[in-house]
Formats: C-alpha cells, sequence, structure tokens
C-alpha cells in the first residue's frame, strides 16, 4: 500500500498544487489524505484488472488508475459535501459535461476535475461502445443515489422489500459501473468472462463502503442497503464469501486475482474495525482511513 501511496501522490501531487491549491492548505491535508488513500485503492484494484486481463501494470496504466480515482473523488464530494442544492445543481452539470463535453468552472475544484477528466479521457477512446456504456451507466447511478438520499419520503412510501431492493440495486450499480468503466481505461480488451465477477466485485465494494460509513450515514439521513438491512454485519459477511467464490470460479488462476482477493479481505476487515470505531463519535465528519 505504501508503494500504491507513493505513486498516486507522484502522479496527483503536482496536478493539485497547480489547479487546486485549496485542498493542499494546512486546513485541507486530511481531505488530501482522503484522496491519495481512495486513489492508492484504485492503484491496487487497477493493478489487479490489468493482470486479470493479462497485461502489465506499467506506469501509463498507473497515471490512468489515479486520473480515475481523482475523478472519483473529486465527483463524490460534489455530490455529498455541499448540501442538497449543490447535489442537485452538480447532477444537472455532470449531464451537461456528458452529452456537451464542458461547464462553466467556477473554482479550482471544478478546474481541476476538468483537468483530470480532460486527462484521463485523452488517454483512451471514450466513444468505444462498452466504455461509453459505462460512464453513462455510472452517471445514471449516480444519479439515482443523488435522488434516494434527497427524497428520502418518496423512499419511505415503498414496502420493505422494495426499499431494500432498490438501495441494494443503487449500491451494486454505483461501484459495479465504475469498476467497469477502470478496468476498460486500463484495458480495452477485457473479456466478457471477466467483467461479471469484477462487476460483482465493486458491488462488494460498495457494500464494505456503507457499512464502514453506516454511523455516518444514519447520522446525515442517509438511507443504505447496510443501514437498513436487520443485521448488516451477517449480510456483508455472506455478500464477501459469495464474490471471493465468484472469483475462484470465474476468473483463471493469477497474480491479479489473488491481488484483488487480498485486498478486498484486508478492505473487508479494516471496514469492520471502523464501522465499531465510528460507533461512537458525533463529530459528522468522515474520518481517514486506510
Amino acid at each position: 500500500m505504501k508503494r500504491y501511496r507513493a505513486s498516486a501522490e507522484e502522479n496527483l501531487g503536482p496536478l493539485f498544487a497547480r489547479h487546486c491549491p485549496s485542498l493542499r492548505t494546512p486546513t485541507e491535508t486530511a481531505e488530501y489524505r482522503k484522496l491519495i488513500e481512495l486513489t492508492a485503492k484504485m492503484q491496487v484494484v487497477g493493478h489487479a484488472c490489468t493482470e486479470i486481463a493479462g497485461y502489465g501494470f506499467d506506469r501509463r496504466r498507473q497515471r490512468i488508475s489515479s486520473l480515475f480515482g481523482a475523478c472519483c473523488f473529486l465527483g463524490d464530494s460534489f455530490l455529498d459535501d455541499y448540501g442538497a442544492a449543490a447535489s442537485r445543481e452538480y447532477i444537472e452539470r455532470f449531464e451537461l459535461l456528458l452529452t456537451k463535453g464542458w461547464f462553466e468552472i467556477r473554482n479550482d475544484r471544478e478546474q481541476a476535475f476538468y483537468i483530470v477528466l480532460a486527462r484521463l479521457c485523452g488517454k483512451r477512446d471514450v466513444f468505444q461502445p462498452m466504455l461509453r456504456q459505462g460512464l453513462c451507466s455510472l452517471f445514471q447511478a449516480q444519479k439515482l443515489d443523488v435522488e434516494l438520499s434527497l427524497n428520502r419520503e418518496k423512499l419511505g412510501m415503498l414496502s420493505r422489500p422494495q426499499k431494500l431492493s432498490v438501495l441494494s440495486d443503487c449500491a451494486r450499480d454505483k461501484s459495479g459501473h465504475a469498476i467497469t468503466c477502470l478496468a476498460l481505461f486500463l484495458v480495452p480488451q477485457v473479456s466478457l468472462s471477466q467483467h461479471y465477477p469484477l462487476y460483482k466485485t465493486g458491488e462488494l465494494i460498495s457494500h464494505i463502503d456503507d457499512f464502514g460509513d453506516c454511523y455516518l450515514d444514519l447520522g446525515q439521513q442517509k438511507m443504505t442497503y447496510m443501514n437498513q438491512v436487520k443485521r448488516p454485519a451477517k449480510m456483508l459477511t455472506g455478500i464477501f464469501q459469495e464474490t471471493m467464490t465468484l472469483l475462484d470460479t470465474h476468473l483463471c488462476p493469477s497474480h491479479g486475482r489473488e491481488l484483488l482477493k487480498g485486498f478486498l479481505y484486508r478492505y473487508f476487515t479494516t471496514r469492520q474495525r471502523k464501522h465499531e470505531a465510528e460507533r461512537g463519535r458525533h463529530d459528522g465528519a468522515r474520518a481517514v482511513y486506510e
């Protein structure tokens, strides 16, 4: 992990120092650490996807995974950190960006997001059908996630099985489409047989994230599948075991497969500890966790 963090810092440090200095001020160092931590995870998963597809994780692919991680970090912060009105506005602006290719830049964070996205898209043919569809599907999943967060009354009108189904599908699609896009940015030739287990891996990562943030999300009145099921720890353990079995049965033995399984095990166990650590916190901030 130290090596992946160092690579993330090497790829993103100069870019953010130049184009988004507000993120690197003393008062924002925790947020910058979160950026590097998320990007390091993207590098691990990206490395695994690359080797599963039969290619080497060279410096170019390290940079692509770093840019993808930064893009996800900034995009999520726009949707989560500035209130309901800002979330709705950014969904509209993301749609404008997808359909028109631009939006008006208002601050250095938006400038950094635009530059990161432009450099990422410059690495691959984003009109390749599966990648284009993956990006559009990822946006639709993010849009649904925002709508569920901002329309809790509408979600509450559903029966419990219906509500859990909607929340589960949303969690699955957010990270499932994200890992699909990451894999295709790194290796456009990923085979169809490999996409399914990778997509299911994304679903597991999403549930692990939501389990770790269970108490914070409840405090912010955000409903997720993991904070609405009756026994989330047992449910997550079942999903974890099912996914690990799926990787063993659907992916050929390789260093990439074992790297992905090792990452998932570490992420699963550390987020279990995070879940317990968050139980007694009341400050409402997202702490930095390895």
